[in-house]
């Protein structure tokens, strides 16, 4: 007996797919500035420009609109990671990946910023995407490196230490900006940054290099 065919919703039309990401961009705004806490359904609205209860059409409340966004920045904040090539040359590897993330943090200030908060937080909305996601591909790219290290392709160094101060010396330039702003008198400061970090990384990662 044929079974019956299952229903399926509808394929949201342009003008869904057009305000659902007006949403979101608004919302990233608005998370980005005031955090979780701070942020409002009403402040996301004025921001898409659109009303409250159209904003809750598309989403269930702010918490979904959150989770959205979080889901969307992981697997984009991820990609770096998993673009390292265990078969590259290590030193070039790594210099490459320092300087992919320096970029998201020059492209994507924004969403750098909502994963900030999040973090700071203690990760109440994001904590199974980072163990379910995030530790897999931080567990197998430091065994890359500690490999690279231990056959002397690079320096003796603790891969997963080296990883974090790569997030947290690229990241600075998103999550800081507005001091870096005032620092450095309103100068563009990722180039600077490249040049300077690449130095840093190359002297500390060179074999033999203690």
């Amino acid at each position: 007996m044929t079974e019956p065919a299952k229903s399926r919703a509808p394929a949201p039309s342009r003008i869904q797919r057009r305000n659902r990401k007006r949403i979101l961009d608004a919302a990233l705004d608005v998370f980005s500035q005031h955090g979780y806490r701070g942020a409002t359904l009403d402040q996301i609205a004025e921001s898409a420009g659109l009303s409250k209860p159209n904003i809750l059409y598309y989403f269930a409340g702010k918490e979904e609109i959150h989770a959205t966004l979080l889901h969307q920045l992981m697997d984009t904040w991820l990609e770096p990671l998993r673009q390292i090539d265990p078969e590259g040359e290590p030193l070039d590897e790594i210099l490459t990946y320092m300087q992919r993330k320096l970029e998201m943090s020059q492209h994507f200030p924004r969403e750098s910023r909502l994963f900030a908060n999040e973090i700071l937080q203690g990760a109440p909305r994001i904590g199974p995407l980072l163990d379910g996601e995030l530790k897999p591909l931080f567990d197998a790219s430091a065994a890359v490196i500690d490999g690279w290290s231990r056959a002397g392709a690079i320096a003796s160094v603790d891969a997963r230490h080296l990883i974090f101060s790569i997030w947290a010396t690229t990241q600075h330039y998103a999550d800081f900006d507005a001091q870096i702003g005032v620092l450095m008198g309103g100068d563009d400061a990722t180039e600077g940054a490249g040049l300077f970090l690449t130095g840093l990384y190359r002297r500390a990662l060179a074999p033999g290099a203690r």
